[in-house]
């Protein structure tokens, strides 16, 4: 008997040290690789019971708190899941390419319809996911929302002379549909904004001189999908401020926490891209969490950029579920951020979400009202948009344009470095706002000219003096570039006709209009006001019409090469002779200064929307 409890006493033992082993917290870190050895970037990493999750790092570096003995779920898009046991703190992980992926997607309602404005519509898609060995069918919901836009036209010169519009300077249309064609969709129509895309890229444009914090140049060339027209390539520069020099920021995180942001690429994904903008924070710089789902509430108080552990650990704790009320978050951001204000600084709600709103203010036109009364606050808006699925991209850019903002999409980690690490000082300080522009075209040499993108921007030309309106903001070193197509004196104007006029005298004699004998093509014209000032200042730039070389730099060929594939993205009416191939030889001769890759990717995504549509 004595030796039957003594065995049963040694099994009690045993259990009892099997399970304080199997039952320690422990965090588990490594390395994420595809059969290459090549790290993967954004891979999810998910602790299959607690459903808790992470994503590996631009090194496929990736760190997660869990139980020794739960399972983790290693996945990535295009390869297959991995499900490893947590017995170790160091696990290194290999995938392996789902090669049947593709098969393993079935959209329906897309096909033809491709085209097709979305807004308000749901498309249906059944998906198979490999777990493990084992697949799991779940159907998503597509009801993702983008604001239609009616392209620019063209506009006779002697009637609308005048073009002007505010110089925003959002990117987020790029990377939203970098990652529709690297999911194998060809993009919604109304998802692709020729400007953003432009604009996503860097290019070399001369420092401001004369003490001004930014900079005008233009430059002219034949059009590449139509050569009796010329494109004018008009580019602004801001002045470069070293990212030590920036003032000192007061920044609010703005995170949705509701169930819409549950999955992998979402706050998961937030959490890393936050945490990178974390580790470049400076004592002086201060941080506040505010979250929101079902209501809104304070995860953390203005905190110094010091005491990262601290930020860290609150971004960790956040957890998705619930509803979704925006509105309710926006407004107790801002009221943090102004009870933390710096007059001095840089004061900024950097809000990050799907924009799937859904209870209190979330109708686009209620966004827009509540937006434009926390602008005056004088603290400015990021908006970075993550996930798929249900994206708000309309109510994402109305907050952006009317709270003196920007727009990124982040669709991987790679992306949140480039916003949030090496365009810091751009993505997050002023050195100029209310950004607008307006061009004057000479009818001696345009007989007709059209904006390309631009579309939700425009401004009436009497706005251009009116330093009531708002405009678009600008941070150091930021680029931005805008594009005319125009149609010379001499060549027929692709412009509608009208009945002759029974009131006014008409004239087809151009030399009885009293049109100005000048030399100059145009005059791009500039307001801004400094972010401390509310008077606005005028530049001037008169662009010849005397050059002949219309020879196109390395950097307009790359310009040229963008706006030729998002015309086509958008089946404009003016693509005229434009084919995927000229896009591919127009842009292998912009990669010179192509430090990052950016350019060359961009190149990989015409090539691939070119097997998409075989």
């Amino acid at each position: 008997m004595k030796t039957t409890m003594q065995r049963a006493g040694h099994i009690l033992i045993a259990m009892m040290l099997v399970v304080s082993v199997y039952g320690q917290q422990i965090e588990v870190s490594g390395k994420v690789f595809d059969e290459d050895k090549k790290p993967l970037i954004g891979a999810t990493v998910m602790n299959k019971a607690t459903r808790d999750g992470t994503v590996s790092d631009i090194d496929g570096k990736y760190r997660i708190k869990t139980r020794t003995g739960d399972t983790l779920v290693f996945m990535y898009v295009g390869y297959i899941a991995r499900e490893i046991e947590a017995r170790k703190t160091h696990l290194d992980v290999y995938l392996k390419p789902d090669l049947g992926v593709l098969e393993e997607v079935t959209v329906v309602g897309f096909g033809t319809q491709k085209r097709a404005s979305i807004v308000g519509a749901v498309t249906q898609m059944v998906i198979t996911v490999n777990e493990g060995a084992r697949g799991l069918p779940f159907h998503l919901q597509n009801s993702e929302e983008y604001e239609p836009l009616k392209e620019n036209r063209f506009f006779s010169v002697s009637k609308n002379p005048l073009s002007t519009f505010s110089l925003d300077v959002d990117v987020a249309s790029y990377g939203n549909i970098r990652r529709m064609i690297n999911q194998g969709q060809l993009p919604e129509r109304d998802a692709v904004r020729v400007e953003e895309m432009i604009n996503y890229f860097d290019y070399d444009y001369p420092e401001p001189t004369d003490g001004q914090p930014v900079g005008i140049i233009a430059e002219t060339a034949v059009c590449p999908w139509n050569r009796s027209t010329q494109l004018v390539r008009i580019g602004i520069k801001a002045k470069e401020i070293a990212s030590e020099m920036l003032p000192a920021g007061n920044f609010v995180f703005l995170i949705d926490v509701s169930g819409s942001m549950m999955d992998a690429n979402k706050l998961p994904l937030v959490k890393a891209s936050m945490k990178l903008l974390v580790n470049n924070l400076r004592p002086e710089d201060r941080v506040a969490i505010v979250a929101y789902a079902g209501a809104a509430g304070e995860a953390l108080p203005s905190t110094s950029g010091a005491d990262k552990q601290k930020i860290m650990e609150a971004l960790d704790n956040l957890q998705a579920g619930g509803s979704t009320a925006g509105g309710a978050g926006i407004q107790l951001a801002y009221k943090i951020a102004e009870g933390n204000l710096l007059k001095e600084g840089n004061n900024r709600v950097i809000l990050c979400t799907d924009g799937d709103f859904n209870v209190g203010v979330s109708s686009a036109e209620g966004l827009e009202s509540l937006i434009e009364q926390k602008r005056r606050s004088g603290i400015y808006l990021t908006v970075l948009g993550y996930g798929m699925g249900n994206y708000k991209d309309n109510k994402l850019q109305t907050l952006a344009q009317k709270g003196n903002g920007n727009h990124a999409y982040i669709d991987n980690l790679q992306e949140a470095n480039k916003v949030l690490v090496n365009e810091f000082g751009s993505t997050m300080a002023v050195v100029a706002k209310d950004v607008k522009l307006q061009v004057e075209f000479n009818p001696n040499f345009v007989n007709a000219y059209r904006l390309i993108g631009y579309e939700s921007r425009l401004l009436e030309d009497e706005d251009f003096n009116d330093d009531t309106k708002d405009a678009g903001e600008l941070g150091p070193g930021h680029t931005i570039t805008a594009l005319y197509e125009i149609v010379p004196v001499g060549v027929e104007i692709p412009v509608g006709k009208v009945d002759p006029l029974k009131y006014q005298q008409q004239t087809t004699d151009r030399s009885l209009t009293g049109f100005s004998n000048t030399k100059e093509l145009l005059t791009v014209k500039l307001r801004y006001k400094k972010p401390d000032e509310d008077i606005s200042r005028k530049l001037e730039l008169p662009v010849s019409a005397l050059k002949k070389n219309l020879a196109a730099s390395t950097d307009f060929n790359f310009v040229m090469a963008v706006a030729m594939f998002g015309q086509m993205l958008r089946d404009s009416a003016y693509t005229g002779d434009a084919t995927y191939e000229k896009v591919v030889e127009l842009a292998s001769k912009g990669l010179d200064d192509d430090p990052n890759g950016y350019r060359r990717e961009f190149i990989r995504l015409v090539e691939a929307v070119k097997q998409l549509e075989l």
